[in-house]
């Protein structure tokens, strides 16, 4: 599955216009199969939230393959959000997806998103501890994260760090990404105010 004509014009308009990464769309498209794959297991009628959604890699990717799930595309720039509106809109998706425009930290603290969702997914998001710093307040505890992972990295997930958000590394062969879980409530300090977890991240 390569994607529908509808959604890889979507993502070639991003292309274009400067919020989705160099190199051809489809091979975006290729790449955000690994999600997919990834969150295979994942129950229909399951809540998603996509951090820095940008230009619809992989949410929109992962909405058109599971048209079972509902999915929230966050992202803290106007610009971006107004495009991910549109190409909701373009491609009929609004009664099953939603584009939200805020920072990751401030929606993990508002108690209506604060452990609600099952899964988590992020592209080029910022470093593992940001990540997870991100993801973790937003995630119900059984809660899946999905994050991008480049090719030949050492491990950069310590069992430590992720202990301090209620994370895990879920075990199992899932190329091209990381699968975490979230195996206990985040604690309540987190995540910190704006900008901080990237700035002084805890692992």
């Amino acid at each position: 599955m390569t994607g529908s004509a509808p959604l890889l014009e979507v993502l070639e308009r991003a292309r274009t216009l400067g919020v989705l990464g160099p190199g051809p769309v489809i091979d975006h498209v290729i790449h955000a199969r690994c999600f997919i794959d990834a969150l295979a297991d994942l129950p229909a009628g399951s809540s998603l939230v996509d951090l820095g959604s940008g230009g619809g890699v992989p949410g929109l990717v992962i909405a058109e393959a599971r048209p079972d799930l509902r999915l929230t595309l966050l992202d803290s720039m106007q610009r971006r959000t107004a495009l991910l509106v549109e190409a909701i809109e373009f491609l009929g998706w609004g009664d099953r997806v939603t584009a939200v425009l805020g920072r990751a930290e401030t929606f993990g603290r508002e108690p209506e998103h604060r452990g609600t969702f099952d899964a988590a997914t992020a592209r080029s998001f910022g470093p593992p501890a940001t990540v997870a710093e991100c993801a973790a307040p937003l995630l119900r505890t059984g809660g899946l994260l999905v994050v991008s992972e480049p090719p030949e990295q050492p491990d950069r997930w310590p069992v430590d760090g992720l202990e301090l958000m209620g994370l895990a590394v879920e075990q199992g062969d899932s190329p091209g990404v990381r699968v975490l879980r979230q195996v206990a409530p985040c604690p309540d300090r987190l995540p910190r105010r704006n900008g901080v977890p990237a700035k002084r991240p805890l692992f």
